[in-house]
Formats: structure tokens, C-alpha cells, sequence
């Protein structure tokens, strides 16, 4: 891609072009906000590091590269974490400031910026990358520092120190040193003093005077002055200002001076926009469709539920996926509206489709609903999944959201290209944690700094997607390792046998290996398994991995306390009684009587057990037979069915059954409990609490996808 990169001059905004140039993208234009007196250093600024602002003007000869420069008229108004466009603030100065540089070079398509751990600063990058149609690069995101010192250093990054503020740092001593020199000083602070390497705590800042990126010359500062902003005793504040510098040239001492008339900086004047035009919400227009197709489901807890919408029918009535999911969402932005709620109470999105090719169709048409100004509190994570959905009568799109009534959830989104984890360029997050439970999205093997697939087959995908698993964990102080308690594997029927067969084996060895890293051993949750077999996934991905965490801060959590804890009620239903063998198709986890995950499985040695019949009676059979194992398990574990969340009812499509007809079937079990067990109450609404999913096949192993329904299950309890 082609790169305006922002430079502020530190040691950052100049390593993090290295990096974009390492990962095959071009600097085309710099970009830079300074003080509109050029006699301030600083600025009362959260956004921006203006020291040394009277060099970085020399930077365009020193790259050779178009310099563009806008003075700072804008404050700091909107000083929430997550920015909206907000007139008079600073950001909309570098909002013009990069329209401009996007104006006169219309091939750029990214901006990079040296954000290492500032979420203030990095979200409203996104955010003015967002409005502007552009890429975000922070390479150098979430990197560990003292390895990210070392290495800008190592290569080439030659800088001083322009602003000391912090213990251990004075004015007059560290103001003008190199930066290689006070690195092992700066090691020391921070075993003192647990101080950022980096500077990310707002320590200490740089200047950067020469870099391999400097190809035409480096810059020489002769004379400076030190000021002094506060002479505390502890903590004292100081700045340099730079009064002589000149440039030293590189290459053939005998060539002709700079070729200055190739080299322009350009000033960029003009005033901010004075409404959010750039941030009104689309109009989604009106969505015609049969009402008579539209089937819902809808669980029955009050402050936590799932909805979930499809088209039934035969595939003649659909018209395409655009429509087919234009009508759905509307039909599911309908029934969350008449709830009370509205799209920013969504915390996750499963987004089926019947034909991956059309992955780009389908994401045109969600964020037509889905945007960042209905979510302010954040945008949802989501899991996108290619099912055979004409196959089963299903129409082309199929969602399911899950809604919550208050504002406590967090939402992770970070929208920058870095080394970190997978970006998320678009109205949909990594993670969300909300009431202990933290909602992954489905991670690919992607490799975060060039966003490619790894291409060496199912097993590389799986390190790399779990890797990525781990990182966004680690952002929530968790671990895969330790916090999970359900993993939902993806598998493409792409994937060879002989990879499925390895699939669950290697997983398990980089849970193992990832436990030994950690320090805390305490508390480790024993995870399920659920490994889906399905026709396709994002970027033609062989695996994606959906995990979910249970993240409870100074908390005892006590795995498995009631897993064999059997109360002294009869849950008899239909004839069952509890049976040994019974418990092997069930696997639970149950988190300090708030969280029961469950997953049931059915296979077809299973149903054979059940009886000896075949067609519909035998899956009507099948059918009481899970509600039975599902209800005994949330009674025994003090758990009813008004606490569930979301049900899902995985089924292979080798069943040959229409989805309407197992619906009926499900719908009458769930109806015969109701009136067999006294004080049992499942669902109060017209709709069904359940959703039928359709795949390939599932299994607790990757090696064995033979199971004919799966139920999964999860319950909150308040």
C-alpha cells in the first residue's frame, strides 16, 4: 500500500515507517501538527508529541518525500476514550490535515502511526482513518518495549531525548543524550521504578535525527536550550529547544547540494467540519420482504438473550444474499427495537451465508446496519461461517445476535494493521467481555502485520489462530490457557483427513505449552471441545477458532464444583432414568453458579442405543432425549431454563430433514416437558428459545465429525 505516515519526530512515528517498508509498503508523503507558534515546543496536548517541531521540517529533504504540515487550532474537547467527531477538537486537525495529503495523492490508501500502548491515541487514528476511507499501520502496537528499544536501536534509529518527566530523569543531565546511550539507564528505571521503556507513560520523548530512511542526509543539532517546565524535586520537567541544527549529507560529499526543488512542504490551511456530516448514520431504505418467510427464535432471559432470524422456504423464493440479508437483519433490527434495545446492545453477531464468494456482498450489506455511530459503546464481535443453508432450505443469510440490557460490557476493537493480533477494519471487534464471559471473535490464521493467510496447510492456521487467540486474551490479563471454558472449531471440508486427524492433538500441546510459559498456574479451567466440519470460511481458511473465557477478577472461580454434584430431585422425563452411559454425551462446565456451558452430543452410535427404529420417530426420540439430558443437567446444577442465553442445535445435514419438520420436533419436546414436569418452564414467547444450525457434521475430536445433532448450550445467572 501506498503510506502517509505521521511523524512527530520521536523514535516511534520514524520506526514504525521502517516497519511499513519491511512489510513491502511505500512512504509516499509525511504528515505532521505542530504549534501554531513556532516559538511553543509543547502543547497542553493528549494527542500529540510537539517537541522539536522547528526539525521536522528538514525531514522532507532528508527523505526525499512530500512534507505536509497543519498548525494546531483544535483542543482537547472529546476526552472520552472512544472519540466522535467533535468540531473545535485537535483530531479534526489532523481530520484536514490528511484529507488534504489524500486530495493531492490519491494512490495513498494507508496512514502509519508509532502507537505502542495508547488506546487514546490509536482509537481516534482509527477514527480518522475510518471517515477517510484509509488504513490504519501500527506495526509497533502492544510490542513488548524493552525488546522494542533494543530493536529500534539495533537498527539505525538514532535519537535523543527532547523531554525528561519522570523520576530518575533530569533536565540538565539527559536532555541531548543519544538514545542508545541511555539505554541501559533506562532498563534500570524501570526495575527501580517500573518506568516504560518507551516512554509510553510519557517519561521521557525524542527527536529522531537520523535513520536508514534518511537516504539524502542526517540532521546535526548544534546548539539547544534546555527549559525547564517544573523543577520538582522527584519528578522535575524539562524540554529542549533546538536554536541551531543544520544537515549533513549522505552519499558523494563531491554531489551537487539537495535537490530542494523536488522536495516540497506544503502548509495545510482550511477549517475542520462544523457538523458530523462524514458521520451520519446510511440509510438502510426499506427492505421488502414475505413476511411469511421470516422465522425467529428468541431465548427467554430477560437481561441476556439471543435472536436469531432465517428465511425458510424452498431456494426459489430467495433472490440473492444482498436481499436475503438485507431482509434479515432489518427483521432482527425490528425485534431488538420492539425489545427496548437497539444495535449497541448487541455483543455478538453470528453471521451465516451459503456462499463464501459473496463474503464481500455480505459485508456491504451489514454495515449498512451494523456502523460505529449506533455503537458508541462499541462495536460487536462476530463470526462469519459459510453453512449449507440452500441445502437445508434456509434461504442464503442467516444471523444470530446476542443482546444485553446495560452498558457494563468492554469491547476490544483495534482497527490498525500491527504485529499484534488481526485488525478488525470494519464495525466489528476482537473481543467482548461482558458479565465475566468474554466473547471471541472467530479468529483465522492470519498473520496480524501483512493480514495473510498462512498457507502452509490446517495445522499452521490452527498455531497461528490460537496464537491470535492468546494475544487478545492477554489484552483482557487472561489466557486461552487458563480462562477458557468452550473452544468452537471451524473445520472447511477443504481440510485434508490426515490434518483433522492431528488437529485436536496439536491444539492441546499448545495449551499445554502455553500454560508451562505462564506464572499463575491457579485456577485453570478444563475447556470443551466443538469441532464443526463446514463447506467454507473466511479467506478460504481451512480452520477459525471461536473461543470463549471466563474472566472473573479476584474471584475464586471453582471449575467443575458441581459437575458431579447430583441434587436429590427426580428429573425423570419420558421414561429416563439416569444411565452411566448417559453422561458420556454430555460434557458441562459450571463457573461459580453463574456459568453452565453444555454441549450434547448425539452420535450415530448414540442413536442407535436410543432405538432400533428409523425416520421421524427416531429423531422424535432423539429429540426428548436431548431436552431430557439438557434439562437435568441445568437442574442438578441449580440452573433453570429461564437462565438460558443462547441454544443452539447443530444438525447434519445426512439427516435428509426439513428444517421446518425438526423444528416441529424440538418445539413439541420442549412443549411435553413443560407439561411433565411440574414447576418447568421453558420460554414464555410464541417463538421457539432454540435455533437449528445445519452443517456437515461435528464431534468432540477433529479425527471423528460423526455426531447427527449438538446441542450448545450456555446459561447466565444473575
Amino acid at each position: 500500500m501506498k503510506v502517509v505516515a505521521l511523524v512527530s519526530g520521536g523514535k516511534d512515528s520514524c520506526y514504525v515507517m521502517m516497519k511499513c517498508i519491511q512489510y513491502g509498503h511505500e512512504i509516499v508523503a509525511l504528515a505532521n501538527l505542530l504549534p501554531v507558534d513556532d516559538s511553543v515546543d509543547e502543547l497542553d496536548s493528549y494527542m500529540y508529541q510537539t517537541v522539536g517541531h522547528q526539525i521536522i521540517v528538514s525531514y522532507a529533504e532528508c527523505m526525499n518525500v512530500p512534507l505536509f504540515r497543519r498548525r494546531i487550532r483544535g483542543s482537547s474537547r472529546h476526552q472520552k476514550l472512544s472519540y466522535q467527531m467533535t468540531p473545535d477538537d485537535e483530531v479534526e486537525d489532523l481530520f484536514v490535515l490528511l484529507s488534504e495529503v489524500k486530495r493531492q495523492i490519491p494512490s495513498i490508501t494507508a496512514v502509519s502511526s508509532g502507537a505502542i500502548a495508547s488506546d487514546y491515541q490509536r482509537l481516534r487514528v482509527e477514527s480518522i482513518c475510518s471517515r477517510l476511507g484509509l488504513v490504519s499501520l501500527a506495526f509497533l502496537w502492544k510490542q513488548d518495549q524493552t525488546l522494542l528499544l533494543q530493536e529500534m536501536i539495533a537498527n539505525g534509529i538514532k535519537a535523543i531525548l527532547v523531554k525528561v518527566a519522570a523520576i530518575g530523569l533530569d533536565p540538565s543531565k539527559h536532555l541531548g543524550k543519544d538514545l542508545a546511550f541511555m539505554e541501559p539507564y533506562l532498563l534500570k528505571l524501570k526495575e527501580l521504578y517500573g518506568s516504560n521503556v518507551c516512554g509510553e507513560g510519557g517519561e521521557y520523548e525524542t527527536l529522531t535525527l537520523d535513520c536508514p530512511l534518511f537516504t539524502n542526509a542526517r540532521i546535526v543539532l548544534d546548539e539547544f536550550e534546555v527549559v525547564l517546565h517544573s523543577p520538582d524535586s522527584i519528578a522535575p520537567v524539562g524540554v529542549l529547544h533546538p536554536t541551531t541544527f543544520h544537515l549533513e549529507k549522505k552519499g558523494n560529499p563531491d554531489s551537487d547540494s539537495l535537490e530542494k526543488e523536488s522536495v516540497l512542504v506544503f502548509e495545510v490551511q482550511g477549517d475542520g467540519p462544523n457538523t458530523p456530516a462524514s458521520t451520519r448514520q446510511p440509510d438502510n431504505g426499506t427492505v421488502e420482504h414475505a413476511r411469511n418467510k421470516v422465522s425467529l427464535s428468541k431465548t427467554g432471559k430477560e437481561n441476556t438473550f439471543s435472536i436469531c432470524c432465517w428465511l425458510e422456504g424452498s431456494t426459489e423464493s430467495s433472490t440473492g444474499l444482498k436481499e436475503d440479508l438485507e431482509t434479515v437483519l432489518t427483521e432482527i433490527e425490528s425485534q431488538i427495537l420492539k425489545q427496548g434495545f437497539n444495535w449497541q446492545d448487541v455483543l455478538y453477531i453470528h453471521l451465516y451465508i451459503s456462499d463464501m464468494s459473496e463474503f464481500a456482498v455480505a459485508n456491504e450489506t451489514y454495515v449498512k446496519f451494523i456502523t460505529h455511530e449506533k455503537c458508541p459503546f462499541g462495536v460487536p464481535s462476530r463470526s462469519t461461517i459459510e453453512l449449507p443453508l440452500v441445502q437445508a432450505g434456509l434461504g442464503k443469510a442467516y444471523v444470530e445476535v446476542l443482546v444485553a440490557n446495560d452498558q457494563s460490557k468492554r469491547v476490544l476493537h483495534v482497527q490498525s494493521i500491527s504485529s499484534w493480533a488481526p485488525s478488525c477494519i470494519g464495525p466489528y471487534s476482537q473481543a467482548t467481555l461482558h458479565k465475566g464471559v468474554l466473547h471471541m471473535a472467530g479468529q483465522l490464521g492470519l498473520d496480524p502485520p501483512t493480514m495473510n493467510l498462512r498457507n502452509e496447510g490446517a495445522i499452521a492456521e490452527l498455531n497461528q489462530a490460537l496464537t491470535n487467540s492468546e494475544a487478545i486474551a492477554e489484552a483482557f490479563r487472561c489466557s486461552i490457557s487458563s480462562s477458557a471454558v468452550l473452544f468452537v472449531v471451524f473445520c472447511s471440508a477443504r481440510t485434508e483427513q490426515s490434518e483433522k486427524n492431528q488437529l485436536h492433538e496439536k491444539f492441546v500441546s499448545f495449551l499445554d505449552l502455553a500454560k508451562s510459559s505462564r506464572r499463575r498456574t491457579s485456577n485453570v479451567l478444563d475447556p470443551i471441545f466443538l469441532y464443526i466440519l463446514v463447506p467454507d470460511l473466511p479467506k478460504r481458511a481451512l480452520v477459525e477458532v471461536k473461543p470463549v473465557l471466563y474472566v472473573q477478577e479476584d474471584s475464586e472461580t471453582d471449575d467443575e464444583a458441581r459437575q458431579d454434584q447430583l441434587s436429590e430431585g427426580d428429573y425423570s422425563c419420558w421414561g429416563y432414568k439416569p444411565e452411566k452411559w448417559h453422561q458420556d454425551c454430555v460434557q458441562k462446565r459450571v463457573l461459580d453458579g453463574k456459568i453452565c456451558v453444555t454441549v450434547l452430543s448425539i452420535s450415530t452410535k448414540v442413536m442407535k442405543k436410543l432405538h432400533e427404529s428409523s425416520g421421524e420417530e427416531q429423531l422424535e426420540r432423539v429429540s426428548r432425549f436431548c431436552v431430557y439430558l439438557l434439562n437435568r443437567t441445568l437442574s442438578e446444577n441449580s440452573f433453570s431454563w429461564q437462565d438460558t442465553t443462547s441454544l443452539r442445535i447443530h444438525f447434519s445435514t445426512s439427516l435428509n430433514v426439513s428444517v421446518e419438520r425438526l423444528s416441529n420436533i424440538f418445539e413439541t419436546a420442549f412443549k411435553e416437558l413443560n407439561e411433565m414436569c411440574h414447576g418447568v418452564r421453558v420460554g414464555d414467547s410464541k417463538e421457539p428459545i432454540f435455533n437449528l444450525v445445519p452443517v456437515l457434521g461435528a464431534g468432540n475430536s477433529s479425527a471423528l465429525l460423526d455426531n447427527i445433532i449438538t446441542c450448545e448450550l450456555l446459561s447466565l445467572r444473575s
